[in-house]
């Protein structure tokens, strides 16, 4: 028997086999998906909405659509199928995204309808953000060209005019002195975007380097702040850059003890392992897998609203003494290890709001 002939063979007999059963067919599915009642409880997930979700089937199964989508569905049709594009889908956690729903009717069961979340390929904040680091970058580079050398020329005119003026104009001579002093220092931190050059990244233990951060800046900050830890201790090794992790972490402590100092609130750091969380890379070709999350929540207002979506652009600022580069270099430096970062405000249990600013970061390898 010849090539053709046996593959003609095996197709004869493959059509006479049994169909493959519904449910592995359901389960199989690449799509998120789920079977709701005319209620809009949940009567059936496959395996791709367990893992969109990071719940069990069973754990999913009786919750409301509203509690997995943020929305309850109820003025949406339910004889015909429709399909919501852009719609801002909020997943337990929560975890807000960007995201279509299709909706369709199952004909033989009088108001059932199966809904689909299909995530847009380019909504994640890295996608939306990709330019920021660059202009940023661009930006940072030429001032630091253009304005950091003259400021030691005029350092050092007002040092020497110092020495040969009295008194009252020594005060103007110092006053010239600690300005450029904090020029200088603003554009140090933004050469911090200039350095393009590629992290050397590892395995590193994030309780190691959030015991670390929380030590160094307990030191000089909130000492009527109560810091919390939640950690999952089964947690396996990021993959990263250790230094530049700890940088990261001071300056989300740091913001985070400020929001509350005042009133003397709480301070919580989370880890959790979460399966299934992926997103686009900026090339756009594929998605990164990114199943740790470490979270610096506090119990302080959050940003203004008018900001909230800008906080990680460079210069923008809800402090009257910010210079609003902090978290467009906490942004950069997450960004360069492969990860993400997110601002949020969450209700939490009582209602009341909370900030969360949470990390989402790869996994080392397995050796």
């Amino acid at each position: 028997m010849d090539y053709q002939s046996g593959r003609l063979a095996r197709l004869r007999a493959r059509g006479d086999a049994p169909p493959a059963p519904a449910e592995a067919l359901l389960s199989a599915l690449p799509t998120p998906l789920l079977v709701i009642d005319e209620e809009g409880l949940i009567l059936d997930a496959n395996a791709a909405m367990e893992t969109l979700v990071n719940l069990s089937r069973t754990a999913i199964i009786g919750m409301g659509i509203d509690a997995v989508t943020g929305h309850h569905l109820r003025s949406m049709p339910r004889e015909t199928p429709f399909v919501a594009y852009d719609l801002d889908v909020v997943l337990p956690g929560p975890r807000p995204l960007k995201a279509d729903l299709m909706v369709a009717p199952l004909p033989d069961w009088q108001g059932w309808r199966i809904v689909t979340i299909h995530m847009h390929p380019n909504a994640g904040p890295i996608a939306r953000r990709a330019g920021a680091g660059l202009t940023a970058a661009g930006a940072a580079a030429m001032l630091a060209h253009e304005i950091k050398n003259p400021l030691s020329g005029i350092r050092g005119a007002a040092q020497l005019l110092e020495s040969s003026v009295d008194r009252d104009s020594q005060a103007l001579t110092r006053l010239i002195q600690d300005e450029v002093d904090r020029v200088a220092a603003l554009i140090d931190r933004m050469e911090g975007f200039t350095d393009t050059r590629p992290l050397d990244l590892g395995p590193q233990n994030i309780h190691v380097i959030l015991g670390h951060a929380r030590a160094v800046i307990e030191q000089g900050f909130g000492s009527g702040v109560t810091i919390r830890e939640v950690y999952d201790p089964s947690l396996p090794p990021v993959l990263g850059h250790r230094d530049s992790l700890v940088q990261v972490l001071i300056n989300l402590l740091k913001n985070a003890m400020e929001a509350v100092e005042e009133t003397g609130g709480t301070v919580t750091l989370t880890t959790a392992y979460r399966h299934g969380m992926r997103v686009l890379t900026q090339q756009g070709n594929e998605r990164r897998s990114l199943p740790i999350e470490v979270c610096v929540i506090d119990d302080g207002p959050g940003a203004p609203p008018q900001i909230a979506e800008h906080l990680f652009d460079p210069f923008v600022s809800s402090k009257r003494s910010g210079r609003g580069l902090g978290l467009a270099l906490v942004e950069k430096l997450v960004a360069d290890q492969g990860g993400l970062v997110e601002y949020a405000r969450e209700a939490r249990d009582g209602g009341a709001e909370r900030t969360v600013f949470r990390l989402l970061l790869p996994r080392a390898p397995k050796k």
